[in-house]
């Protein structure tokens, strides 16, 4: 059994793995506006150009879905969750938190061409069309 305080250090590793993906996502696509804005600026954007532009946007991990549920009968609340990060590809990853009333577990899983070699479970599978949709988990 875990102690409260080993819940709480599972829950802020997966928080702190959510904000890593945020960052790089953010980080990523603000790259591609500055290099827009400064194409922009300088000459008339060519065909060539907007085809670099447009290929460096499909790989930003810009499409997320959360879903949150409960992973057991006998707890409520829906403190486990899975969630999808995916550039236009469908590559990225899925993680979930799996919270039980003792511990709590993270995994990760890689997403390629919007499937993985991992076994996804039914939230991971929901979360991941949810992500690819553009439409919100449960």
């Amino acid at each position: 059994m875990s102690d409260p305080q080993t819940l709480a250090t599972a829950a802020l590793v997966a928080a702190v793995l959510a904000l890593v993906v945020a960052v790089v996502a953010v980080v990523r696509l603000g790259r591609v506006r500055t290099q827009l804005h400064v194409i922009e600026s300088q000459r008339p954007v060519g065909s060539g150009d907007l085809a670099a532009l447009r290929a460096d946007i499909a790989q930003a991990l810009r499409h997320v879905a959360v879903v949150r549920y409960d992973a057991f009968g006998d707890m409520g609340g829906r403190l486990s969750f899975s969630a999808a990060v995916i550039d236009d590809q469908g590559d990225g990853l899925v993680f979930s938190s799996i919270h039980a009333r003792g511990e709590s577990r993270t995994y990760a899983k890689g997403i390629v061409g919007g499937g993985s070699d991992a076994t996804l479970t039914p939230e991971e599978q929901q979360a991941l069309a949810a992500a690819r949709t553009g439409s919100q988990g449960a």
